[in-house]
């Protein structure tokens, strides 16, 4: 059973199912940004970095899908990024829920040196204060939609994660 999981990790089937998922997500979030004009806020913007670092490692795994030691970066990093995913997917449920108080500013706080907000305003410039998140299917909201696909992120890539470094034998 372990190494089913272990060639699942390596399968360019699995790589290829978040590189979808990253873009599609991505892709939500300019449809709804764009086509239904709901403007994102600062945790939005920093939701879709994690997003878009996830599409790069994704890309990265692809191609290096054969090499362990890569395998042995990319599904760590994929769990790093599932995690900073999840913390963000919280806040915005949290403020959207009222567990969390406290407002967002239009400032994305990215440090001069990845000032993906001036570099591409138009997919990683805040638009409103947090508060909200939109409706996707079912009453589910964008951030709810979030916090489950992060969770579910966390413990698949926790998983894998795991199983690249357990001796053979």
């Amino acid at each position: 059973m372990l190494d089913k999981l272990v060639a699942v990790s390596h399968h360019a089937g699995y790589w290829l199912l978040l590189l979808v998922l990253s873009i599609a997500m991505e892709s939500v979030a300019l449809f709804f940004q764009y086509g239904l004009d709901y403007g994102p806020c600062v945790l939005c913007i920093q939701i879709r970095i994690w997003v878009l670092a996830l599409l790069l490692v994704a890309i990265l795994g692809l191609i290096t899908r054969h090499c362990q030691l890569s395998q042995r970066i990319c599904h760590p990093l994929t769990l790093l990024i599932g995690v900073g995913l999840a913390e963000r997917s919280y806040q915005t449920l949290g403020v959207e829920r009222g567990w969390i108080e406290g407002s967002c500013s239009f400032d994305s706080g990215l440090p001069e040196w990845f000032a993906l907000d001036k570099w591409l305003p138009m997919l990683f410039e805040p638009w409103e204060t947090c508060g909200y998140t939109p409706e996707l299917l079912f009453g589910i909201t964008m951030a709810e939609a979030l916090m489950l696909f992060s969770i579910a992120l966390v413990a698949i890539s926790l998983t894998l994660s795991l199983l690249q470094f357990r001796r053979h034998t």
